[in-house]
């Protein structure tokens, strides 16, 4: 169901810009962001940190490339936003010896150390690839094939997350009953 929310916008956003251009495209993801994440906080009663800049780039980007009609800045947000994550998680992991991912998750998953460093490691590698892929598809590829890649290219946060599930399980120490001995 959360990757269906997740999906939502980037579908509303490449019917509007199949319909009616990028223009509308932009604002119907703008929208549609803002309503996705008042329901995401209507159930959980808060936003995640990525759930927040997110949000925060898609409006300051939309906003631009509405106000000043140039579609640039809604196609540089994904990069900025893989971009940054990247650097945050691997500033903290390896210039500040603090994992955000083990931060975040571990009152959730209880891994061993070197399992949070090497997924923190596969998170700043798959961020940085996909900050590196839409670059390439922003710059170098029509608004069409962008448009297109947006929306085909969900596939690799889907596999990834997939993938790290896979990784996961085998790692995840899952709390004894009392009484059970080990």
């Amino acid at each position: 169901m959360k990757v269906l929310l997740d999906f939502l916008p980037l579908l509303i956003f490449f019917v509007a810009y199949k319909l009616w251009g990028i223009y509308a495209g932009t604002a119907a993801l703008m929208a549609a962001t803002v309503a996705q994440m008042a329901i995401v906080y209507a159930m959980e009663k808060k936003l995640s940190l990525m759930h927040r800049a997110t949000l925060v780039l898609i409006l300051v980007f939309g906003t631009l490339t509405l106000l000043l009609q140039d579609e640039r800045f809604i196609k540089w947000k994904p990069t900025v936003l893989y971009g940054a994550f990247a650097v945050v998680l691997a500033v903290a992991l390896w210039g500040y010896r603090k994992n955000f991912l083990q931060i975040m998750l571990g009152a959730q998953i209880s891994l061993p150390d070197a399992v949070w460093q090497r997924l923190t490691a596969a998170w700043v590698l798959y961020c940085l690839f996909m900050a590196v892929l839409n670059g390439v598809m922003a710059t170098m590829f029509s608004t069409d094939a962008w448009a297109s890649f947006k929306l085909w290219g969900f596939i690799f946060p889907v596999v990834f997350v997939l993938g790290q599930g896979v990784y996961l399980m085998r790692h995840i120490e899952l709390p004894q009953e009392e009484g059970e001995q080990t």
